[in-house]
């Protein structure tokens, strides 16, 4: 989640901006082609198959930048989302305003071929390539739009803090066991080429079971790969586990306990994999 902060110049009231897409030159569409194309080719068998079909319908798979017009018309009638394009990172409230009332925030601009690996803020690969595809599925496309509900409680609440790990260790770094094996679904990993090796074949970090509360009390990485993942048995039962749960007295019983680190693992947990924490020793 991110910090209030001051509203560019000609951004709207709620932060949204015009995409302006034809504004987007050849090197601006050719370094999506590239991402998109790396992606592309390691994914299947790898990420959740209701990812890879969202890349279909919704037409991702033609090539350049997304006209996000284009792209929430058929996003509407599939699941009744839409893109909106905004500046950069957007206060809390705003991000949460969108989500509740099915629109996701994307930035607009592309990163640079320097930064093909890496980037600080997320830009409109991560966004929509990571993003935009679950969003044709409508158990996905409800969680999203429950999180953003929950969201504006959290903001009243004074538990941002806690929400946000919920949201990173699910819509940014989840993983779902599916048919016996875990694949991929989180946005930040499946539009990271080096994540999307190191979460499934890398024996570094731990792959845990979901558990609401647990997640909720664990600090996570901003800077590197993940050393613990919460693995998911399908998007209807994360849907039951947040939408069914009355959030305000677990905000209070989180108070009385103590943080967990990322790379913490409990007697109490559902261990799918008990990570040996290599790469994150390293680089201490």
């Amino acid at each position: 989640m991110n910090a209030e902060f001051e509203r560019p110049e000609g951004a709207a009231a709620d932060w949204t901006i015009a995409q302006d897409w034809a504004s987007y030159t050849a090197q601006d569409h050719a370094m999506w082609d590239r991402l998109f194309e790396r992606q592309a080719k390691m994914l299947p068998g790898r990420a959740v198959p209701e990812f890879l079909n969202g890349l279909d319908v919704l037409r991702m798979t033609k090539p350049g930048i997304p006209d996000f017009r284009e792209l929430s018309e058929r996003l509407m009638a599939l699941t009744g989302w839409q893109v909106v394009a905004v500046p950069g990172l957007v206060p809390d409230r705003v991000f949460f305003e969108h989500l509740a009332n099915r629109r996701f925030v994307a930035g607009r601009f592309i990163r640079r071929p320097d930064q093909i690996d890496y980037l600080e803020e997320p830009d409109v690969f991560h966004d929509v390539f990571g993003h935009v595809p679950l969003l044709s599925n409508p158990a996905f496309a409800d969680y999203m739009q429950a999180y953003g509900q929950g969201g504006l409680r959290a903001d009243g609440l004074g538990a941002i803090d806690r929400l946000a790990r919920l949201y990173w260790y699910t819509v940014e770094f989840g993983l779902i066991r599916r048919d016996g094996a875990l694949r991929l679904y989180g946005a930040g990993i499946v539009s990271s080429h080096g994540e999307s090796i190191f979460a499934l074949d890398d024996p570094s970090p731990n792959r845990l079971g979901f558990d609401l509360v647990r997640l909720m009390r664990t600090r996570y990485r901003i800077d590197d790969f993940q050393q613990s993942y919460f693995v998911i048995d399908s998007f209807d039962d994360l849907l039951r586990a947040t939408a069914e749960t009355d959030f305000a007295p677990l905000y209070r019983a989180l108070e009385d306990q103590a943080d967990l680190e990322p790379g913490d693992v409990l007697a109490e947990d559902r261990i799918f994999t008990l990570g040996t924490q290599r790469h994150a020793r390293a680089k201490i």
